[in-house]
């Protein structure tokens, strides 16, 4: 296997310029890495974050002559089309060359990639990340990484220009596994969230003070720092995508399933999350679940 010698003026690929990508390949950039980017779309190569990157028509285009080609993308389907669609990145991979996959996929899929990538010399890892659009534009994400210290710390130079927070999981297919127990902590922490706060409505407290006094004792979370008063206002401006996590509760509860077990309450919030996605709110934030709480008749 050819070996790369990673360092500030590695070329870097990156695909998939969405709300968590954008701002992850603008941070890339302004840690002064050469950088070809390419999305589906075609619109946001031309941001003016990505000012200085070279906008490339293709994931083939954007591989040819990287590195390492990061990915970050919606799902199974859309990371076998940018690594061996028709225009795939897989023919332009050089042997040596590292794929950095940060999107939220199933293990299952993740294996299978590295397996193809492996036959031609290409390391292809899993790396889902956590810290939704704020942690991307902040360069606070962490990581979820399917691969061994080892690895980790060849690839952290990068990473620490996105990131904060990186573990090493062992191999491949474990870094989503992690991210699918995120994503239902994510669940549960926001169902329980909207439910605090429609029962405190009901009841006419004065919820700020009502959250404020929450977030300094054992019931803070994430969720509700960060998303209670979008709730409280009925507003829900794009953190995640509720369509997005809908997909990741999937992944979760097939992981668990073929792991013999059956999550009730992340089952439940996933059905809450497919009226409200039926209903039009799927690309809202994932906090619209507060919308699912109904006043009984």
């Amino acid at each position: 296997m050819t070996t790369i010698n990673l360092n500030s003026q590695t070329c870097l690929g990156f695909v998939g310029l969405g709300s968590i990508g954008l701002p992850i390949a603008s941070n890339l950039l302004k840690a002064s890495f050469l950088l070809k980017v390419h999305t589906r779309s075609r619109t946001a190569e031309t941001s003016k974050e990505l000012k200085g990157a070279l906008a490339c028509a293709s994931s083939k285009e954007v591989a040819e002559g990287c590195d390492v080609l990061l990915i970050c993308v919606t799902d199974d389907d859309a990371v076998e089309e940018v690594l061996f669609g028709p225009e795939g990145a897989e023919s332009a991979l050089k042997p040596g060359k590292i794929v950095i996959d940060l999107s939220t996929i199933s293990p299952t899929k993740a294996k299978s990639f590295a397996r193809r990538l492996a036959s031609k010399n290409v390391v292809y890892i899993d790396a889902p990340v956590t810290g939704g659009t704020e942690g991307a534009k902040a360069g606070t994400l962490t990581f979820f990484v399917g691969a061994n210290e080892d690895f980790l710390r060849k690839i952290t130079f990068i990473l620490k220009a996105i990131g904060t927070s990186f573990y090493a999981f062992g191999s491949v297919g474990k870094g989503q596994e992690v991210k699918a127990i995120n994503q239902i902590l994510v669940a549960g922490s926001y169902i329980a969230v909207a439910e605090a706060i429609a029962l405190g409505e009901a009841l006419s407290l004065p919820m700020d003070m009502v959250v404020d006094a929450l977030q300094k004792g054992a019931a803070s979370s994430w969720a509700l720092v960060h998303r209670s008063k979008s709730m409280l206002k009925d507003v829900y401006p794009l953190g995640f995508k509720l369509q997005l996590h809908h997909k990741d509760l999937m992944i979760a509860l097939r992981t668990a399933e073929e792991s013999g077990l059956l999550l009730p309450i992340t089952s439940k919030v996933k059905e809450l999350e497919g009226k409200l996605i039926d209903e039009g709110y799927k690309n809202e934030d994932v906090s619209v679940l507060k919308r699912s709480i109904q006043r009984k008749t």
